[in-house]
Formats: structure tokens, sequence, C-alpha cells
């Protein structure tokens, strides 16, 4: 059986990462051992078959334009019939460099200037910004929280769809950052709510293999024929398997006619067509990778749960979140008191511990962070003891 290295931290400051670049603006003097918890990649080695299989691609692959490959058309169809017994035909498929500029294209062909997309916050802040971008109106249903964990509040989400603006709705699926996978009973209700109020759903769906113990992932439209034809799935295989640089997004969309509308507002906005690249990355992940997929799942049910346990021994009054699915860890520092200001300080300046700060993610995270998992146990351990460290004179 193959084994992983998930032990060894990669560092990236010469690479040019995003994470680590935004950590060396956000503080000065880092020590040279610290690494990075926010953006959402993984500080891990690519999976060896994935290496190994684009090594051997490129060496006898001419680099041109290249259409959709055969290959990646198919690996998409047998991952999601494997992985979620979602039967789907090879030209729903289209293509986007991400699914943030997929959530664009989407907001341009489905909705006008004057309409609301409706959001569940707190929620990953391209949502916002996205609908912001194009000129429409963020309309915002706020979970309930209720530790551990979050529900959905129907009543607010009726009475926000019900409106003749609302048009659109974006669903995070797993839920980033609360770490929700939604159960059958909460996507029927929402399925139930939008075919009602005939609002489109677009459901963003990238951390869907990242799925903790216990827990049963379910891609939207195979739960209903009638959704299936009112709504567009955003998957990728950058979270699961740490691509998100190759810019490769599959958005499945089964209705014929929403489909033609979106590759047709792609056109008209210079949305570039796949990375070949990307796409038998994709292909290889999905036909090779199960393998490594698992182990990394395995590895991020075990830093939950180190969170979890160092938390309840030595900081109690951080609250840590269920974690049904992705790999990111919401935090709730509130029980400090902590102004905004301060508690991004002590942990940046102090701790230099680098999360995302929760009222990024709308007025709902004030005092909130956000912890990116996808990293060495032992990288986590040392952050969480400077954290430790730095709270320690206010567990009184």
């Amino acid at each position: 059986m193959q084994t992983y290295d998930f032990d060894t931290l990669i560092n990236r400051q010469t690479q040019s990462s995003k994470k680590w670049e935004l950590m060396h603006t956000w503080a000065t003097n880092i020590p040279e051992h610290i690494s990075p918890f926010s953006v959402a990649d993984a500080d891990l080695k690519t999976a060896p078959e994935i290496v190994e299989g684009l090594q051997e691609y490129i060496q006898q692959t001419v680099l041109g334009y290249t259409t959709m490959t055969p290959d990646y058309k198919k690996a998409i169809k047998q991952w999601n019939k494997d992985q979620f017994n979602w039967d789907i035909e090879e030209e729903w498929i289209a293509t986007s460099p991400g699914i943030v500029s997929a959530l664009h294209s989407a907001i341009y062909a489905f909705t006008q200037p004057n309409d609301n997309v409706l959001i569940m916050t707190p929620v990953y802040p391209q949502f916002k910004q996205t609908v912001l971008h194009t000129g429409r109106t963020v309309l915002a249903s706020s979970l309930i929280n209720d530790f551990p964990t979050y529900h959905i509040d129907f009543q607010d989400l009726e009475e926000k769809m019900s409106l003749k603006e609302t048009t659109l709705m974006i669903l995070c699926s797993p839920h980033n950052p609360v770490g929700r996978v939604w159960t059958k009973e909460e996507l029927d209700k929402i399925i139930s709510l939008a075919l009602t109020y005939d609002v489109l759903i677009v459901s963003d769906e990238i951390h869907y293999d990242l799925i903790m113990p216990n827990h049963t992932h379910h891609v939207l439209p195979t739960l209903s024929k009638e959704i299936e034809q009112k709504c567009i799935v955003c998957t990728a295989p950058s979270k699961s398997f740490n691509l998100a640089g190759l810019q490769i997004s599959s958005i499945i969309i089964p209705n014929e006619t929403l489909r033609e509308r979106f590759t047709h507002t792609q056109l008209i906005h210079g949305v570039p067509s796949a990375n070949m690249i990307g796409m038998q990355a994709t292909a290889i992940a999905y036909t090779q990778g199960k393998q490594w997929l698992e182990a990394f799942l395995a590895l991020i049910w075990t830093n939950h749960l180190t969170v979890k346990d160092f938390m309840e021994t030595h900081l109690p009054k951080v609250k840590v979140y269920a974690l049904q699915g992705t790999y990111l860890q919401w935090l709730d520092f509130s029980a400090y008191g902590f102004s905004t200001t301060t508690l991004q300080n002590l942990l940046r300046q102090d701790a230099f511990v680098f999360c995302n700060e929760g009222y990024t993610f709308g007025k709902e995270g004030y005092g909130f962070e956000r912890l990116n998992l996808a990293c060495p146990t032992s990288t986590l351990i040392d952050a969480l003891h400077r954290l430790k460290d730095s709270l320690s004179r206010y567990e009184h």
C-alpha cells in the first residue's frame, strides 16, 4: 500500500505563494520556522501520482491550443458517479479558470443589475465581492450560530428568497467557513424554496470531496430532477488535490439553455478556455488519486481533533466548531472580549499565527478566526503552543 509524506512542511516562501506573501505583508521579523494558516491551499507535497503523471504527459505532448480532452471529460463523469452517485453527461461539463470566475459569469448570464443575489453568511468573502463587482445587490441570510455547529434560518431564507428581486442564490456546500455539510433534509428545503420562488441556484461544491467521518455530501441535482434543470454545480480538484495554481474548474450544467447562456457569457467576457495541464492533472487526480485523498482526509481529521483537544485542555475560552467538511477550522475567540484590531494584532504580531480574520466572512464573523488544517500536524501543534503562550495571560 502506497504511503504518503504528510509530515514534511513545504516552505513556499520562494514560490510566490499567495498565502506566504500575505503573511509577510501582515508582520515583520517573522521567525524562519513560521508558516501561515490562511489561504485555502495546502503546504504539503503534491500527490506523487499527479507529479509523475504530469511529467510523463509533458514529455510526450505538444503544449499547444487544446480543446476539452476526452480523458478530462471521462474522469469528471466517472468521479462524480463513483463518489456521489451522480450520473452526468459529458456535454454538461463547462470549464472555468476558477469558481470565482464562474460565479461572475453566472451572475452576468442569469441576473439583471437590480437583482438580489442571496448568500448565507458568514461565508467565503468572494461571494459578496463577486456580487458587488457585477453590480448586483447582496442579500445575506445569517446562519443560526448554535455552537458547536450552525443551522439555516429557513424563515429568514424564505422571506428573502420570496422577494421578486431575488433571482439567484449562491449556495456554499459544504459551507466555508463554518464547516457544515448540509443534510439531505436541509438541501430538500432549499430546493423546495428555490422551485417555489423561481430562484436559480449556483452551488459551489469545491470542497465536496473533503467530508469528515459520519457525514455524507449530497450533490444538489441528485436530490431532484426539477432542481437539476434549475442549478449550476461548480466543482474543482483544487482543494481536494491542492491544484489551485493550475486554474481549472468543472462547471456542470445539465440544462442545455442555461449551459449555452453561461458559455456565451464567458465568451463575451473573454474567459479563456481550459488549461491543458489543468485538465490532465484533473484526469490523473480523479483516476489515480483516491488513495492519496483518503490519506489527506485522515490528516485533516487528525488535525481537527488536535485543535479541539488542545483548546479544551489549554485554551477553553476558544470555541472550536465541529468540522463536518472542508479543511477549514472555525474558531470563536469572542469570550476574550478583544476588539478586532487587538485580536488580529495578538495573533499576527505576538503569536505569529496567521489565520483569516472572521469579520471578512460577514458581520457574523467578528471575534472569529478561520484556521487552515491542511498542513503537517507538527506544524499545527507548534502554532497552537505559540497561541497558548500569547493568550495565557488572558485566561483568568
